[in-house]
């Protein structure tokens, strides 16, 4: 299989786990208090937000697939000092926060499913990052994935 279509897939199926956090509908399972549902939604926007500056940081490298872009650069600045996928962990602030106010064990389970596929999907990014970017190798062993300051192997 070409790799852009496997770049289209993981695209598609993080889409349609995006779709089911957002508009699937809330149920009555649980109930956060006041102070929690408002906590989940400033998360929320605040997840929207490092998605935002994300990809104002990518500039020209921004792209929809997980694969370089011909002529892009190696982003280390911005957001990318502290983590190597900012869109991503702003994604996952957002559907953590939107699944945790949602009352709904369906939308639960597509933010856990969306994180899960983040997950899956940034190392296969990185995969090609690593061999069209000489120093990503380096990059990734100095900054952590989706959380700051939370090293990993």
């Amino acid at each position: 299989m070409d790799v852009r279509w496997k770049a289209w897939g993981f695209v598609g199926v993080q889409l349609g786990l995006i779709a089911g956090v957002l508009l699937l509908p809330r149920g009555d399972v649980w109930a956060l208090p006041v102070t929690a549902t408002r906590a989940a939604q400033v998360l929320s926007w605040i997840g929207l937000g490092i998605v935002g500056a994300g990809l104002l940081n990518l500039g020209a490298s921004v792209s929809p697939l997980p694969l370089p872009v011909a002529g892009g650069a190696l982003r280390i600045g911005g957001l990318f000092r502290f983590v190597r996928h900012p869109i991503y962990s702003g994604v996952i602030v957002w559907a953590v926060a939107s699944a945790a106010g949602s009352g709904s064990i369906v939308v639960a389970a597509c933010g856990v499913a969306l994180v899960a596929w983040l997950s899956v999907k940034a190392r296969w990014e990185e995969k090609r990052l690593a061999a069209h970017y000489p120093g990503y190798t380096e990059y990734a062993a100095r900054t952590p994935r989706f959380v700051p300051l939370w090293r990993t192997r």
